[in-house]
């Protein structure tokens, strides 16, 4: 709740509608002098008082209650990118962390692990380059630059790049376990 500035917010719906304060403050019947203290963080405004700016502001009144975001975070530039080692493997990290749901790194150009192995979670690779064995319980196929696989929580797996070119995956996965 410390990110939630509503005065800020109505602010902003107010200039997105192209209204002036006093226009605003005359639709939803209070002084311009409230809406501007209300907008500078002077004063909270009542549930009845959003519901109404909401229905002026024709947005949603949640939409005065929801964190703001600093979407800096979510780029990952790739000179910055985080690295996870698992078992022996190092994986470059494309989703910034590992908070939220989804994961999505890039496994290194050799294979995974010697055996198949099974784990929570939902995954799902596609091939950017190359080519990739991926072994899925039994079977084995072979996967080339744009294919995917999707791969169930607890199958187990494997991938393995025996071949001369190579090979760059992009993994997903879901929740972020590896």
């Amino acid at each position: 709740m410390e990110n939630i500035d509503i005065g800020k917010k109505v602010e902003k719906f107010r200039k997105a509608k192209g209204l002036s304060s006093r226009e605003l403050a005359k639709l939803a019947e209070i002084t311009p002098s409230m809406l501007s203290q209300i907008e500078r963080g002077l004063a909270n405004p009542s549930i009845s008082t959003l519901k109404i700016l909401a229905k002026c502001l024709d947005v949603p009144t949640f939409s005065f209650l929801l964190e703001e975001i600093n979407t800096s975070h979510l780029v990952v530039r790739s000179n910055e990118r985080k690295t996870m080692k698992v078992k022996e493997l190092t994986y470059s990290l494309v989703s910034p962390d590992f908070t939220g749901n989804l994961a999505t790194a890039i496994p290194p150009m050799k294979s995974s692990s010697e055996s198949p192995l099974a784990h929570k979670g939902e995954e799902v690779a596609y091939v950017l380059e190359g080519k990739i064995k991926v072994y899925l319980e039994e079977e084995v196929y072979v996967l080339e630059k744009g294919d995917s696989v999707k791969i169930p929580s607890h199958l187990k797996h494997k991938w393995d790049n025996p071949f001369e070119e190579k090979a760059v995956i992009l993994f997903s996965v879901t929740p972020p376990v590896f």
